[in-house]
């Protein structure tokens, strides 16, 4: 099945945005008094009929709407360094979506090669991997933050960091937490947290953890902890 975003909803009208009305209308060719099925990116998914085919602003009539059909019961926010080959970590903002996410932040670390990422073509990546997964939620993208400003949250749910430093006592991600449980993971650059993040982060309440006894790139460490969360919750 098909889905479009839709973020401007107004009672039983929908405008959509250029770029999705573009997409729906000259790419695949629908038209006035088509349905379509789309998601605000806030857990509805709605029918409606194309009742103004304009490309540029193509407006909706809902005739229907209900909750996401396929709810999660737990929330997860991955804190992920940038990296220096943007490609990559756009790789995994999309799987990340894709298997389920709520927040995603870079973190900024001692050891990252890139302090910024570039927030339009992300949030794109996102509200397309939405789409193509057929879920209803569009996590949330943070503004970069330090990894030591982070670190420092107060949270009440289950925080794990996943480092390849073996000095410190770790465990498996799937023994980090429980089926249902909320969870925020860290997940350092290329090369690694500084063991004085690690410190820090364990100070701060954070679960050292290891995701297997291989060493896997940034967005592979991240994907592998989506899915870890993502398979324990099924």
């Amino acid at each position: 099945m098909q889905i479009f975003y839709c973020e401007d909803i107004s009672g039983k009208k929908a405008l959509f945005s250029r770029e999705e009305s573009g997409h729906c209308l000259r790419v695949l060719r629908m038209r006035r008094g088509d349905t379509l099925t789309f998601t605000d990116g806030k857990g509805n998914l709605y029918n409606g009929v194309i009742d103004t085919d304009d490309p540029k602003g193509m407006s909706v009539t809902i005739t229907s709407s209900k909750n996401d059909p396929t709810p999660r019961n737990y929330r997860l926010n991955v804190a992920i360094s940038p990296l220096k080959n943007e490609e990559r970590l756009e790789w995994f903002i999309e799987k990340a979506v894709e298997t389920g996410i709520d927040v995603i932040t870079p973190v900024i670390c001692s050891r990252s090669e890139k302090k910024s990422i570039r927030r339009k073509r992300a949030e794109g990546i996102m509200i397309s991997a939405m789409k193509q997964s057929g879920r209803c939620i569009l996590p949330g993208l943070e503004e970069p933050e330090s990894a030591e400003e982070f670190i420092r949250r107060p949270a009440k749910e289950k925080r794990l960091i996943a480092t390849c430093d073996s000095s410190f006592d770790r465990i498996a991600i799937t023994e980090a937490f429980n089926r249902g449980e909320d969870v925020t993971i860290l997940i350092g650059p290329e090369g690694d947290f500084t063991p004085a993040e690690v410190q820090a982060a364990i100070s701060a309440g954070y679960v050292p953890v290891h995701i297997g006894t291989g060493r896997l790139r940034t967005e592979t460490a991240g994907i592998a902890a989506c899915c870890s969360v993502y398979l324990a919750n099924i």
